[in-house]
């Protein structure tokens, strides 16, 4: 595998980016919507790439199956060195007259001479065979009668599936957590400014008791408070910073792009409020079916089915075709030489029946069948997981729905009793304690305001999730 230069990586999602963004210049940071960051995500994660891969790997081993059903050939050579000759001996009295020599007669002789060599014969034996041997040549086998290995292909079908599937559920994450990752990423945008608007309004409210206190028109201590209550904030500032920072390199782990390539969020979380209830009411539908943990079970009971069928027909007898072609040499003497080639052939069929093996097929046909029924369990309990993940999911969004609108409310009630309170003060009719409590409940009901569309939006990617009806096609680049 090559991986690719950290430099080419950014350069690749530079380009993507500008892709999506046409008018994003070289030199400038790219503001990013969350479509072009699903768009840049789905096309450069490594995890996408990865189940892609498997898919394509499977469908390898599927064609490897197939390829059982075609005939191998092999080629063969062998060659042996006779160390100690074989020895062989003959009982030549059964030959009668044939064991002695020529021209014999019975009790003559030549009787006396015969049973001398046999008896010789029968002590020392005959030695057989050449010093070399030799043997090459072709080898074919075509299986015509495979009973399980036909059954094998199904299951490589299934795998496959299995394998798409498993791609399928890989993005589905991939959008949920680059969702989750953007809204937090709006969140702690959000969360920064009205911070920096809190602290510039404690800054500017310094400012004036500082230059009151010049003209002897404010305490020292009013200074000093409105100093703290200032400086109160600073740790807020650098916190929501941290907060951005962590969110953004989230967001750029799961884009699969380098901590270089930096970009800001083109969206705001209030943007959000204007379409979520036409979506709330017109988008929420409790079919679980495209569940990807659901469907894995199913294709994992599916191929499970296979399997003990697979392992039932271990009892099925196989036939297959075998022919070859050889050719042979013997010599005595130098290995590399007084070669006499000999060519033969043969074909066959061969027929195996199994019978007994130890029980073992019974044990294998067994735990299939166990394991068969350990899926339809399990699927029986995830799915009323899933069904229950769903319904509350559902009603939290709903809720979240309630607690935005009520927020959003609040929002209103406390800028305005803001901007009343700033023209009291402005004019004398309240003190800064007024003035300051009323920022913070400002500051307090935007924060909730933010954080409720948060909510919302989680718990809407979280349903789309369960569901796994999110449109990865849309953010695919083909």
């Amino acid at each position: 595998m090559v991986f690719a230069h950290p430099r080419r990586r950014l350069a690749a999602a530079l380009l993507l980016a500008a892709a999506v963004c046409p008018g994003i210049q070289a030199d400038e940071i790219p503001s990013l919507s969350l479509e072009e960051c699903l768009r840049i995500a789905l096309n450069e994660n490594p995890t996408v790439k990865v189940a892609d891969m498997e898919v394509t790997r499977v469908d390898y081993s599927k064609k490897e199956t197939i390829g059982q059903l075609l005939p191998t050939i092999d080629f063969g050579a062998n060659y042996n060195r006779m160390v100690a000759k074989q020895v062989m001996y003959m009982n030549m009295d059964d030959f009668g007259g044939f064991g002695g020599g020529e021209g014999t007669t019975p009790g003559g002789a030549g009787d006396a001479e015969a049973a001398s060599r046999a008896s010789s014969n029968k002590d020392s034996g005959l030695k057989v065979g050449l010093d070399n041997s030799y043997s090459l040549g072709f080898n074919a086998t075509l299986p015509l009668i495979a009973p399980q290995l036909w059954k094998s292909i199904g299951v490589s079908d299934s795998q496959i599936l299995r394998s798409v599937e498993a791609a399928r559920q890989s993005r589905q994450n991939l959008v949920n957590q680059v969702k989750s990752a953007y809204y937090t990423l709006l969140l702690a945008e959000d969360s920064r400014r009205v911070i920096q608007e809190s602290y510039d309004m404690a800054a500017l409210t310094h400012d004036i008791y500082s230059k009151q206190y010049a003209a002897g028109a404010a305490s020292d201590y009013d200074v000093l408070r409105t100093s703290v209550a200032m400086k109160n904030i600073e740790p807020e500032l650098l916190q929501a910073d941290i907060a951005i920072k962590q969110a953004l390199l989230q967001l750029q782990i799961l884009m699969g792009v380098d901590a270089t390539f930096g970009f800001t969020a083109s969206a705001r979380l209030a943007d959000y409020e204007e379409s979520m209830y036409e979506e709330t009411i017109a988008n929420i539908n409790p079919d679980y079916s495209g569940n990807a943990d659901l469907r894995l079970l199913d294709l994992d009971a599916k191929m499970l089915d296979q399997t003990l069928k697979i392992q039932k027909l271990s009892f099925a007898p196989t036939l297959a075709f075998v022919a070859n072609y050889n050719w042979t040499s013997m010599s005595n003497g130098s290995p590399f030489k007084n070669f006499r080639w000999n060519p033969y052939s043969t074909v066959g069929l061969s027929l195996s029946f199994p019978i007994f093996q130890g029980g073992q097929r019974y044990s294998r046909v067994k735990q299939a069948a166990i394991q068969a029924e350990e899926i339809r369990l399990q699927r029986e309990n995830l799915e009323r997981s899933v069904a229950m993940q769903v319904t509350l999911a559902v009603d939290n969004i709903k809720i979240n729905v309630k607690q935005i609108a009520s927020c959003s409310e609040s929002v209103r009630q406390a800028d305005r009793a803001h901007t009343i309170m700033e023209k009291s003060f402005g004019i004398g009719a309240a003190s800064y304690l007024d003035l300051r409590d009323s920022e913070l409940a400002l500051t307090r009901a935007r924060l909730a305001y933010y954080q409720a569309i948060y909510n919302y939006l989680v718990a809407n990617s979280e349903l789309e999730l369960l569901l796994g009806n999110a449109p990865i096609e849309k953010y695919t680049t083909k």
